[in-house]
C-alpha cells in the first residue's frame, strides 16, 4: 500500500510538472493608433536624418570630445543605467521562481526529564534537505516573468531616451555657446569703433565742429554697447557651467573648435516616414514595454483568483546520537498542497479590475507618446525650414545694413547728414549682426531638434532584441 501512495505521488508529480502551464489574462498586442501616412511639411526624399550616427551628424572634434566625456560622466545616464542593473536583478528574482527551492536543514533536540531516582534524557539530530514548489498551473508565475522582463526592456529603452536628450542638449548648448562667442566679437568691435568715434568727436568738438548733444549721443551708445557685452559675458559663462553639468564635470570654461560660421549644415535634413517613429523613437519604444508588462500583470491578478497547488519534499537522517546518523535512519516526506480562497469578499476580483484600470492608463500614455513625437517632428520640420530661410533673410539684412553705414559715414564726413542719423544705421548694423548670428545658431540647433525628434544617433536593426544583452558602453560609437 505505501509503495502505491508513493508511485501515485511520483506519477501525479511527474504530470503536473511536464504539463504546459496556461496562462491567464489577454496576450498583449500592439494597439492600432492612428498615424500620418506622411508629415505635413514638405521635405526632401532620401535616407531619414536619424540614421546618421551623432559623430558624423556633429563634425566639430571639440563638440565630438564632450559628448564622449557626457556620455562617459552624466549623472542622470548613470543613473538610467543603474535602473537597468536594478531591472534586470528583479528579472533573475522572477525567474528564480520558475524552478522548485531547495534549503537545508539542521536540527539539534535535547530533552531532559526529572523522575525520583535519575532524569530521563532524550536527544534527536536531525540534517535534511527540504525541496518546495508551487506548480504553475495557472500561469502566473510566468506572466509575472513576462512583466519583468517587459520591465527590463522598458529601462534599456529609458536609457537610450537619456542618450539621445544628452547628445542632443550639449550639441545644443554648444551652438548656443559659439553665437554668444560670435557676438561676444561682434560688440566688442562695435565698442573699440565708438570708442574711436568718440575721441574724434572729442576733438572735433574742441574746435566747434561737432555739437554737445553728438558727444552726449555717442556716449550713449558707448555705454550701451559695454552693457550688452557683460550680459553676453554672463550668458555665455552660465552656458559653460550647463555644459560642465552636462558632461557631469564641476562648473569650468569649455574648450572651443570651430566656429559657429565654420559648423557644417546638412544640405538636406528628410526625415523619413512617421511610421519609422514607432520602431525607433525610445520613448514610445519605452511607453510600449511598459503598457506591455502591465498587461502581462492583469494575468497575475486573473490567476490568483484560483487555488496554487504546491509541493515539498524532505530528505534526511535522524538519530539520538549523532554517531548513528547512518543511511539506516534515512527519512523521506513527500507531500502537496492545494491552497485558495473559499470567501475574500472581491478581494480578487478588485485585484483584476485594479490592473486593467492600469492597463488603461498605459494605453492612454502610449498613443499620447505618439501623438506628442509627431508634434515634436513636425515642429522641428517647420523650425528647421522657416530658421533656414529666416537666416538667408537676415543675412540680407546685414548686407544692407553695412551699405547703409558706409553711405551714412560718407555723407557725414561731407557734412551732409547729422550724428544721429550715423548712430540710427550704426544701431542697425549691431543689431543687423547681432540678429544674423543668432538665426544661424537657431538654424543649427533646428536640425539638433529634428535628429531628437526622431530618435536620431542609435541604429535600430542592431537594438532589436536587446533584452537578451547588455546594453554597451555609452561612449562607444552606436553606428
Amino acid at each position: 500500500m505505501k509503495r502505491f501512495h508513493k508511485a501515485t505521488f511520483w506519477v501525479l508529480t511527474i504530470g503536473v510538472l511536464t504539463t504546459p502551464a496556461c496562462k491567464m489574462g489577454p496576450d498583449y498586442e500592439r494597439p492600432e493608433t492612428p498615424e500620418p501616412v506622411a508629415y505635413q511639411v514638405d521635405q526632401p526624399q532620401g535616407e531619414s536624418i536619424a540614421n546618421t550616427p551623432w559623430w558624423e551628424l556633429y563634425q566639430d572634434p571639440v563638440l565630438q570630445e564632450l559628448i564622449r566625456r557626457g556620455l562617459e560622466s552624466n549623472r542622470s545616464l548613470r543613473e538610467a543605467m543603474a535602473r537597468i542593473t536594478e531591472s534586470r536583478a528583479s528579472l533573475g528574482m522572477v525567474e528564480a521562481d520558475l524552478y522548485p527551492g531547495v534549503r537545508g536543514i539542521g536540527a539539534v533536540f535535547s530533552q531532559r526529564t526529572p523522575q525520583i531516582d535519575t532524569v530521563s534524557t532524550f536527544d534527536n539530530f536531525k540534517l535534511a534537505a527540504a525541496a518546495s514548489y508551487e506548480v504553475d498551473l495557472w500561469g502566473r508565475v510566468r506572466r509575472s516573468n513576462e512583466a519583468a522582463q517587459q520591465g527590463l526592456m522598458a529601462t534599456e529603452e529609458a536609457y537610450r531616451t537619456v542618450t539621445i536628450s544628452l547628445v542632443a542638449e550639449i550639441a545644443a548648448a554648444y551652438m548656443v555657446l559659439r553665437d554668444l562667442d560670435a557676438r561676444l566679437d561682434i560688440a566688442e568691435q562695435t565698442l573699440a569703433t565708438r570708442h574711436q568715434s568718440l575721441e574724434i568727436m572729442t576733438a572735433r568738438a574742441e574746435g566747434g565742429l561737432v555739437s554737445v548733444l553728438d558727444i552726449r549721443r555717442a556716449e550713449m551708445e558707448l555705454a550701451d554697447t559695454e552693457a550688452a557685452i557683460q550680459a553676453l559675458l554672463r550668458g555665455r559663462a552660465q552656458v559653460e557651467h550647463g555644459i560642465s553639468l552636462l558632461v557631469g564635470e564641476t562648473p569650468s570654461s569649455i574648450a572651443r573648435g570651430m566656429t559657429l560660421a565654420e559648423q557644417s549644415l546638412p544640405p538636406a535634413v528628410p526625415a523619413g516616414l512617421p511610421s519609422e517613429l514607432l520602431q525607433r523613437r525610445p520613448d514610445i519604444l519605452m511607453a510600449e514595454r511598459a503598457l506591455h508588462a502591465q498587461t502581462a500583470r492583469i494575468g497575475v491578478a486573473v490567476a490568483m483568483r484560483f487555488p496554487s497547488l504546491s509541493l515539498t519534499g524532505n530528505l534526511g537522517v535522524k538519530s539520538t546520537t549523532l554517531g548513528e546518523a547512518t543511511s539506516n535512519n534515512l527519512f523521506l516526506n513527500l507531500g502537496g498542497s492545494l491552497a485558495g480562497s473559499i470567501i475574500d469578499w472581491g478581494r480578487n476580483e478588485a485585484r483584476v479590475e485594479v490592473e486593467k484600470a492600469r492597463t488603461e492608463q498605459l494605453l492612454n500614455q502610449y498613443e499620447q507618446t505618439i501623438l506628442n513625437s509627431l508634434r515634436e517632428v513636425e515642429d522641428a520640420l517647420v523650425a528647421v525650414e522657416t530658421y533656414r530661410t529666416e537666416h538667408e533673410a537676415r543675412q540680407r539684412q546685414l548686407e544692407a545694413a553695412r551699405d547703409a553705414y558706409g553711405v551714412v559715414s560718407d555723407l557725414y564726413e561731407g557734412g551732409l547728414t547729422s550724428y544721429s542719423e550715423v548712430l540710427d544705421v550704426q544701431r542697425g548694423l549691431f543689431g543687423a549682426q547681432l540678429m544674423a548670428s543668432e538665426a544661424l545658431q537657431l538654424h543649427h540647433t533646428s536640425v539638433i531638434q529634428l535628429y531628437r525628434a526622431l530618435g536620431g544617433g542609435w541604429n535600430v536593426d542592431e537594438n532589436e532584441g536587446s533584452s537578451d544583452s547588455a546594453v554597451g558602453d555609452p561612449a562607444a560609437p552606436q553606428s
